[in-house]
């Protein structure tokens, strides 16, 4: 048996999927807020009740919101005080006696939807998250690809690159971030990012909700930024796919839904890549909430 865990700010969604990767169990828990020996328990428990339910000590994988510091493991997050600065999967496995496999949640987002009937003959896939922030975790053969630091499809903390920078032209907004650098692709590439950027060029602060339902009607402002939007999109995925070469992207976050984004992007794209390259499959995810915990429980499959 698989188990995967997605631990967020609010919740613990606990996920048990049997040998045929189907999803058996599930069950959703408050997350402790600042207690951490609370957070062990409660995912200790869970585990064992799962092992007494399925007759067998399943293979446990945690996906959070942050980094496992790949030098001492120690975890790296905001969103869940309780693990922050703490050694989250050593202590779990010293208290479980087995094995523990932990990652970030946009890795799991990506492993998730790799393993999907669908894509898990492609040699790579990328899946990107376009949300509140920029997300990405990149799956090669089957495997979550975490890099030296474990920083392997950070995306959103790589710069604009120079010909995004020179579309936007000379009143260019250059955004700082929550990472303390300036021009970081998660500032105009998300979800928030297209607020932002919406209010930088018309003075207006509008939900992304909003500016699309605009567009839909015509409104001239909106339908401008929209076509600033995917163009500045296309670019800066043109300069990544340069760099990674994936076979499929998968999209993910409340961007996502966008759907003229999947009709544009072939168009746009290729004009920026190298001349022997086309763009890569691009597709919406289909798992939505539940990808973290099904990733999550896949990044035990051999």
């Amino acid at each position: 048996m698989y188990y995967g865990f997605d631990i967020g700010g609010t919740k613990i969604e606990f996920g048990a999927f049997n040998e045929k990767l189907e999803r058996v169990a599930t069950e959703r828990v408050p997350t402790p807020g600042d207690d951490y020996n609370k957070l062990i328990d409660t995912l200790v428990t869970l585990i064992k009740q799962a092992d007494e339910t399925f007759g067998c000590e399943g293979l446990v994988g945690i996906g959070i919101p942050g980094i496992e510091d790949a030098r001492d493991g120690v975890v790296l997050t905001s969103n869940i005080p309780a693990a922050k600065g703490r050694t989250l999967r050593a202590d779990l496995e010293a208290k479980l006696g087995r094995k523990v496999a932990l990652d970030n949640d946009a890795n799991c987002f990506a492993l998730s939807e790799a393993w999907d009937d669908e894509h898990k003959d492609s040699p790579s896939v990328l899946g990107l998250i376009l949300g509140t922030g920029v997300g990405g975790g990149m799956v090669f053969e089957g495997k979550v690809f975490s890099g030296l630091n474990h920083v392997g499809g950070e995306l959103g903390h790589a710069r604009l690159p120079l010909d995004a920078w020179l579309f936007l032209g000379e009143n260019a907004p250059l955004l700082g971030c929550g990472c303390g650098q300036k021009g970081c692709i998660d500032n105009y590439l998300s979800g928030r990012g297209f607020e932002l950027l919406y209010n930088h060029y018309y003075g207006e602060e509008l939900k992304a909700i909003e500016i699309i339902g605009n567009y839909r009607e015509g409104e001239a402002k909106a339908v401008e930024h929209v076509e600033r939007f995917l163009e500045l999109l296309a670019i800066c995925l043109a300069n990544i796919f340069t760099g990674i070469d994936p076979h499929v992207v998968v999209l993910g976050g409340g961007l996502s839904n966008f759907d003229l984004i999947y009709d544009e992007l072939p168009k746009r794209i290729p004009k920026y890549l190298l001349s022997v390259s086309v763009a890569p499959k691009i597709v919406k995810a289909k798992y939505g909430d539940a990808g973290g915990v099904r990733g999550a429980a896949f990044l035990n499959i051999k």
